[in-house]
């Protein structure tokens, strides 16, 4: 029988080595697995975390293994490239730091051995990916094992997958599924022994043959049906030589049907099912990537609080365990390779690997619906003939390994609706942040129905949208401020227009948590995405998230929102309360000030500020409270304050019906005067095509317009990042300047 040993323990590891070592050295540290070495600088800002090669070094004598006849050494995640070393012989070389590998380690094996893998996440051209916005983690941050068996057993070898397929197809109330293994060293008189199990394990039916597949029929069968239903079913196969089992395989499955419908959406098993939720990384403050069953189990948890139904697991494959409990929660799944934001033309043969990677090892997830073939790869333009070809290449691959699943992309912003890139997926959705990075969030909505107008047989969806937020807080927000208070309103907008869509696809928020992105120094804490509805050590939810929670979630609830923001200085505070309950009454100091009712569950009340205040908001037998204080003075805590800022939004002067450093560029260049003064100070100021920005992107001509939705102050900040600095004269100059320049009238 097959055995699985564990081999995490106490691995010597160094970033200072110069070669393989060819013993273990005292002078290494020891960690055990799963592991990262830009655990602390991939999240501290100033986009300088270590990317090169680390080795890990570990001795094992052959007699600690159980007796078998071959070994395999398994890596479920080495990011990106790895060789692994026995006893000095490079057995192995691998691309892809996603993915599960394994090397057959048997011939090289001896009574005492030296393991060393070489981890490398250096930058090259040739491994996706290289362009992002999130930390490339190095390290062996997923398990390592050893595992042992019979010289004839299930395939090892094949693209890191299960041995095992199978593939359910429904028909009416009765299911066919197909199961194939895969083989090595099949003897004669050996045979398969197939047997399915529903739930509770009970076996419904067993096939012996000598077959690499068997057909079963499943007689009513019990769908798999999202979160209302999740039911698995469990099929495995055996490698038997008369009473003797040599090799075992099994996985679970779940039979359903869906179609993505232009019209009316996500339709699973025949009903619609909106499919609406988040994006996730999987990283974790202080810990990077190298995460433990545990986070992966905090992480759906909270997914599933807030009532998402889909997950868009970004940008590349995640751990098999994090899959499994989407499979078990009902959770439907976008998987997708890390083609991402640069295309490299000599990387094309990665995105094959990393494909065929992805769906060898995850076919069997019934959660999974769609694989993504790129996320924004035309920034540098959508016409370019061999990424058009890399994307056909991949999209038929999709199509001849998995002829069940459709594929998609997640379009960047400014990639044109009619460009030929959009024409290669079945669906496709696209990343917009209206109200955030340019534009206002009223744009997002109508943007989708010009697409759909346009495609009326193309499925439409939004793969990213979202706005940053920390612990910074004001009554009046504004886009660009970073406060708890305009993320609130820039998804309760963003809520009212994509959820009453019924056509839209699919919705996934950007992002559930804060993540890691090493080049970032915005929103005063540097080396962080601050996007997420949830911090980046899970420990605080924004107010956002009980947005969603109230449009998606059945559990009862009420939530009080600015539970951060006690000091307030206006005289009458608004106050917001989210809520899936019909009604809300909100008490003052035990003084109730109305109850109201609201069909898009966010309520609104006018609260005196007087003193100290505590906040009861009821809705049926649910309370939460809150207090809030009265203040002269605006609490400068609540403020953003930018590192090394210049200067911040609000030591800026402003004139009443003029512009200043706090407007948007694209409403003063809308004015003559505005043009003019571009032609000077501005004119410095702005990027130009194929400047690098933050975190190695390229301008281009989209990226160039979105511009126009930035305050002047916040892109003063941004090219800081590209060695543009301007000092404090010259943007209060430009400032004097802007405060002579009428506004239109509106």
């Amino acid at each position: 029988m097959r055995n699985v040993v564990n081999f995490n323990a106490k691995w010597a590891f160094t970033k200072m080595a110069t070669e393989v070592p060819t013993e273990v050295s005292k002078q290494w540290d020891f960690v055990n697995l799963p592991h990262s070495w830009n655990a602390i600088d991939g999240q501290d800002g100033g986009n300088d975390y270590y990317r090169g090669t680390a080795y890990y070094a570990k001795t094992l004598d052959k007699m600690d293994l159980p007796v078998a006849d071959r070994y395999y050494l398994e890596i479920k995640g080495a990011n990106s490239s790895a060789d692994v070393y026995l006893n000095g012989k490079n057995l192995a070389h691998h691309d892809g730091g996603y993915s599960t590998w394994r090397v057959d380690i048997t011939e090289t094996l001896e009574r005492d051995n030296l393991f060393v893998i070489a981890v490398d996440n250096a930058a090259n051209d040739r491994v996706y990916p290289q362009v992002a916005d999130f930390t490339f983690y190095g390290g062996l941050y997923r398990d390592v094992n050893i595992i042992c068996v019979n010289n004839s057993h299930f395939d090892l070898e094949y693209y890191g997958g299960p041995g095992i397929r199978v593939t359910p197809e429904v028909c009416g109330k009765d299911a066919k599924v197909e199961v194939e293994v895969y083989v090595k060293n099949m003897a004669e008189g050996q045979k398969l022994r197939y047997t399915v199990y529903d739930k509770e394990e009970n076996a419904l039916a067993t096939i012996e043959t000598t077959e690499t597949k068997a057909v079963f029929e499943l007689a009513d069968v019990h769908l798999w049906h999202g979160k209302k239903d999740p039911y698995l079913y469990c099929c495995e196969v055996e490698l038997v030589n008369g009473e003797d089992v040599l090799d075992n395989v099994c996985t679970r499955f779940g039979c359903r049907t869906y179609k993505i419908d232009p019209e009316n959406g996500f339709i699973l098993n025949g009903e619609e099912y909106p499919l609406r939720g988040v994006s996730r990384h999987q990283d974790r403050w202080g810990i990077g990537n190298a995460l433990l069953p545990e986070h992966h189990r905090e992480d759906i948890e909270l997914i599933c609080e807030m009532g998402a139904t889909t997950i868009r697991l970004a940008h590349y494959q995640h751990d098999q365990y994090f899959y499994d409990l989407c499979d078990e929660k009902g959770m439907v799944i976008w998987a997708e390779i890390p083609y991402i934001s640069q295309h490299m033309p000599t990387a094309r043969e990665n995105t094959i690997s990393q494909m065929k990677e992805l769906i060898t090892q995850n076919y069997n997830h019934p959660s999974i619906v769609v694989w993504g073939l790129s996320n924004e790869i035309t920034m540098k333009g959508d016409t370019d003939p061999d990424l058009l070809e890399n994307h056909n290449i991949l999209n038929d691959l999709c199509h001849e390994m998995d002829k069940t699943r459709p594929t998609t992309i997640a379009a960047v912003s400014p990639c044109p609706i009619d460009s030929p890139y959009i024409q290669i997926p079945d669906v496709v959705s696209y990343n917009h942040y209206f109200g955030w990075y340019g534009g206002d969030t009223s744009m997002n909505g109508p943007w989708f129905d010009k697409f759909h107008a346009m495609h009326p047989n193309i499925p439409i969806g939004c793969s990213e949208y979202g706005c940053e937020a920390l612990n910074w807080h004001t009554s009046k927000p504004i886009q660009g401020d970073y406060t708890e208070e305009y993320q609130a309103y820039y998804h309760e907008e963003l809520i009212k227009q994509l959820y009453t869509r019924k056509y839209m696809w699919a919705t996934h928020v950007w992002n559930m948590f804060d993540f890691g992105a090493d080049a970032r120094s915005e929103g005063g804490e540097n080396g962080q995405n601050h996007k997420g509805l949830i911090t980046f050590d899970r420990k605080y939810k924004k107010d956002s998230f009980y947005a969603y929670k109230a449009w998606l979630s059945d559990d009862p609830f009420v939530h009080l929102c600015g539970k951060r923001y006690v000091d307030r200085v206006e005289d009458v505070t608004k106050i917001t309360v989210y809520s899936n309950q019909p009604e809300v009454e909100l008490f003052a100091n035990g003084v109730s000030l109305g109850k109201k009712a609201a069909a898009d569950h966010f309520f609104y009340f006018d609260v005196p500020n007087v003193g100290e205040t505590k906040l009861v908001a009821v809705a049926g037998e649910l309370k939460d409270e809150s207090k809030i204080c009265k203040v002269e003075v605006f609490n400068e805590a609540y403020r953003l304050k930018e590192k090394n800022a210049i200067l911040n939004w609000f030591d800026i002067t402003e004139v009443e019906g003029h512009f200043s450093l706090n407007d948007k560029i694209g409403d003063i260049l809308d004015t003559m005067q505005g043009k003019l003064l571009f032609m000077g100070l501005m004119a410095k100021m702005m990027p130009k095509k194929g400047d690098k920005v933050m975190g190695g992107f390229e301008m281009t001509d989209g990226m160039m317009d979105m511009l126009g939705g930035f305050t002047v102050l916040r892109l003063s900040g941004m090219i800081g990042t590209m060695g543009i600095n301007l000092t404090k004269e010259q943007l209060l100059d430009l400032n004097a300047k802007l405060n002579k320049i009428k506004k239109k009238t509106k």
